[in-house]
Formats: structure tokens, C-alpha cells, sequence
């Protein structure tokens, strides 16, 4: 499926997106869709660019050309007087309101239980009273399989049951876009399964669109509506999972393929 600028109602809409780290350009002419509800597997040889990708969503990193539209508005840029400016930090923060990222390391507040973990963010961006707050918190604890840990802090906790908070404060926020960097890369094998459990739930649900980086090939081939092979800073084939998987068109991913499913 190839990029087509009349394409209308994308919830990700990325054209011609350029990043580069001094000269390593990780992200070159990026041009990419993702429909509302589709679940978008991200894979490819690190150092491919393929991280970056959710970061410039996230704004953790700032794009140095092109534009990206999150539900049909633009993230880095404003209309003024029918011509796209660069956007001021309330424009962004307003965009942004709409993504969640799950991180590969957690990064949760040590010092907080997992039910606080989840209410901060919905009470300082969103203004919920802590009541309300509260009780949210115990719906998508529960939601994430972890109805009796409300009152455990982070050290308390396995990998894979801090993953599962980190993706209940994630929901929290009732986002549009859901971006997943490598959530199970930091986690002992027995542990995977918990979290990827929790992932096949929220993407059989349809409810929000998902954007995953991931390692886990059997995942991605499961959960995946569309595959992408990212390198060099591009998208070299795209398709659903059987097809990409099964009968690649590059040589180049097929011997990515071959070098990750051998291990």
C-alpha cells in the first residue's frame, strides 16, 4: 500500500518526514498512513531508524522537514492564513494529548504505588479529580490484570507486572494513538507472555490505533494488521503479516528475517 497524498481520515499521517543526527539521516522522506483502529508492526535492523519513528510522534524528538497529523491535525505546524507555520508548545501539547507511548523500560515513579502511577497524569493534564482519578486507575489495573498490586510500589513488582502498569497509565489517558517501543525487550522470557496477553486485548478490542516497535516476530505476525520493514530510513515492503513474513519481495528482508527467526 503505497502512500497517497488524497488519502483523507488517517490517524497517523506522515509525508515526507525527515530526521538526521548530524549526518546520520535515520528517518529520510518518510511517508506513512495509519487508519484509525489498525494495528502497525514496525520491524527492521537496529539502528534502522524504526525507534525514531514513535519518538517524533511522541515529540521526544523533534522532525527536521515534513509534517505529521495526528487525527487530522497537524502536530508540528499551524494554519495561519491558509499557510502551515511552525506550531507553538500549547498547539503541540494539545495534539500530543492524544498519544501515549509505552516505553521498553517502564519508567515508572519508584517512590509511587501503581495505582498512583496511573492517577497522576490524568489529574495534571487532563484535571481529574483524585476521586475520579482513583477510580479509573482500579478499572484499567484490573483491565491489565492487576486488580490486587493497586498499593505496590514499582520494587515490589516483576518486569512484566510494571510493563502491565506501564500500559494501564498509558490508557489512562484515553489516547487516539497508542505507541509501543520494544515493551518486551527488557523482560525475562517467562515474563513476555503476561504482557503480550494484555497487548492482544487491547488490539482485539479496535478501539485505538496501535503503533509497535518489536523484536517478537511471532507476535507481530499475530497482532499485526500491517507489517513494516523499515531500513536505512525507509520503508522497504510493507503488507499484512502472512504475506510479509511467509513471501517477502526484498532480499533484504528476507535475510533480516532469516538472521532474527534463526535465533
Amino acid at each position: 500500500m503505497k502512500p497517497d497524498n488524497k488519502r483523507t481520515g488517517a490517524s497517523v499521517a506522515m509525508r515526507q518526514v525527515v530526521k538526521a543526527f548530524g549526518e546520520n539521516v535515520v528517518l529520510n522522506k518518510l511517508d506513512l498512513d495509519v487508519d484509525p483502529g489498525e494495528v502497525v508492526v514496525i520491524i527492521g535492523p537496529s539502528g534502522s531508524g524504526k525507534t525514531t519513528i514513535l519518538r517524533v510522534i511522541m515529540t521526544l524528538e523533534r522532525i527536521d522537514e515534513g509534517t505529521i497529523e495526528i487525527d487530522g491535525r497537524h502536530l508540528y505546524h499551524e494554519q495561519k492564513n491558509g499557510v502551515l507555520t511552525p506550531a507553538s508548545e500549547k498547539h503541540i501539547r494539545s495534539v500530543r494529548s492524544d498519544i501515549s507511548m509505552v516505553f521498553q523500560h517502564f519508567n515508572l515513579f519508584p517512590h509511587m504505588s501503581a495505582r498512583e502511577n496511573v492517577m497522576l497524569a490524568p489529574m495534571k493534564v487532563k484535571g481529574m479529580t483524585e476521586d475520579e482519578a482513583d477510580v479509573q486507575a482500579q478499572e484499567l489495573l484490573n483491565k491489565v490484570g492487576l486488580g490486587d498490586k493497586l498499593d505496590h510500589r514499582p520494587s515490589e513488582l516483576s518486569g512484566g507486572q510494571k510493563q502491565r502498569v506501564a500500559i494501564a497509565r498509558s490508557l489512562a489517558m484515553e489516547p487516539k494513538v497508542m505507541l509501543f517501543d520494544e515493551v518486551t525487550s527488557a523482560l525475562d522470557p517467562e515474563l513476555v507472555g503476561e504482557v503480550l496477553t494484555v497487548l492482544r486485548e487491547l488490539a482485539a478490542s479496535g478501539e485505538m490505533t496501535m503503533m509497535m516497535v518489536t523484536h517478537e516476530m511471532g507476535f507481530a505476525s499475530e497482532m499485526a494488521d500491517r507489517v513494516l520493514m523499515f531500513d536505512r530510513g525507509q520503508i522497504l515492503e510493507q503488507g499484512p503479516p502472512d504475506k510479509l513474513f511467509k513471501d517477502p519481495d526484498h532480499e533484504r528482508t528476507k535475510t533480516f528475517l532469516r538472521a532474527v527467526l534463526s535465533h
